[in-house]
């Protein structure tokens, strides 16, 4: 399990009373079960009052830190789990298989989600004179550290926001500039200035799965994916499985099996015309990989959500 120690004593109960004032926000702002967008550009709340079976989701480069209850994801063969003492980061957009692992009616699992942009990201890095990332430094799109006063406290500003929604135009975009310059001086801001660095290899990468993120329904030439990202093909494969955990392929695999089954539990759509629609040329291919990520056939599974 990659999961960091707990933070120093000293910071404890200051960290305390900011959970719990985070915690009372979300609380009153997301009293139903599920995704709440606020007023606050970028800022998200979720709640759920009981654990779940693991589901499929493509994760955004977001910071994630749940206030109450915990939650672990899988991608690929790395498992990562994050609580009310750590914070999650990712800084590429990644198929991930997320189960919420602690919760209740009376004690839901809470959580704050806040969209990173790579863009602010690279500037605020460039304004800092911040060291850019060793070559051949490839880390994973995600990672799981222990939740600091800093940090906490920067999104705390943010959230508080939502009581007083005529300061957000002048102060949010004050405290999401603090917010990522507590994560780029923290434990994971290698992995975000790793994506905004321009001339870096992750950064490249990155628009490598942007592509397939964005035509994931289109053939996959490696050739032509490598000449989108600036690298050769070897290269590619090398740092695309190290950021994402899977290849270029298996991830593009992975994008339309998800969409297929958005798609299917959307609409009333036989399997064989959604895996066309997902760019599948073989109704029985798409039915194995399909069972093979899901665990049960495409009609059986929708139905089963359902």
């Amino acid at each position: 399990m990659n999961q960091s120690g707990s933070p120093a004593p000293a910071s404890s109960a200051a960290l305390e009373t900011a959970r719990q004032a985070l915690t009372e926000i979300i609380e009153r702002y997301c009293s139903a079960d599920g995704p709440t967008t606020t007023a606050v550009p970028g800022l998200s709340l979720f709640r759920a009052s009981s654990t779940s079976t693991p589901i499929c989701a493509v994760y955004r480069s977001v910071l994630a830190v749940a206030v109450q209850g915990s939650k672990r994801l899988a991608l690929a063969d790395e498992s990562f789990e994050y609580d009310s003492r750590h914070y999650l980061i990712t800084s590429v957009d990644l198929p991930v298989m997320g189960q919420i692992t602690e919760a209740s009616p009376e004690r839901p699992y809470l959580c704050a989600v806040f969209d990173i942009d790579p863009r602010k990201v690279a500037e605020l890095s460039s304004t800092l004179r911040l060291a850019p990332p060793s070559a051949g430094n490839d880390p994973l799109g995600l990672g799981v550290s222990a939740l600091t006063l800093p940090v906490m406290e920067a999104l705390l500003r943010l959230a508080r926001l939502l009581d007083s929604p005529h300061d957000i135009p002048v102060l949010a975009p004050l405290h999401e500039r603090e917010l990522l310059y507590r994560l780029l001086s923290g434990e994971q801001g290698p992995r975000l200035r790793a994506i905004a660095a321009a001339d870096s290899q992750s950064h490249r990468t990155a628009r490598a799965i942007a592509w397939i993120k964005e035509n994931f329904d289109q053939p996959l030439s490696i050739d032509a994916l490598a000449d989108t990202a600036n690298m050769s093909k070897s290269s590619l494969h090398h740092h695309f499985k190290s950021l994402t955990a899977m290849s270029p392929l298996q991830y593009q695999k992975q994008i339309r099996l998800q969409e297929a089954r958005k798609l299917m539990l959307l609409e009333s759509i036989d399997a064989a015309t959604v895996a066309r629609r997902v760019g599948y040329e073989s109704p029985s291919q798409f039915s194995r990989e399909y069972r093979r990520l899901f665990g049960a056939p495409p009609l059986r599974d929708v139905a089963r959500m359902r």
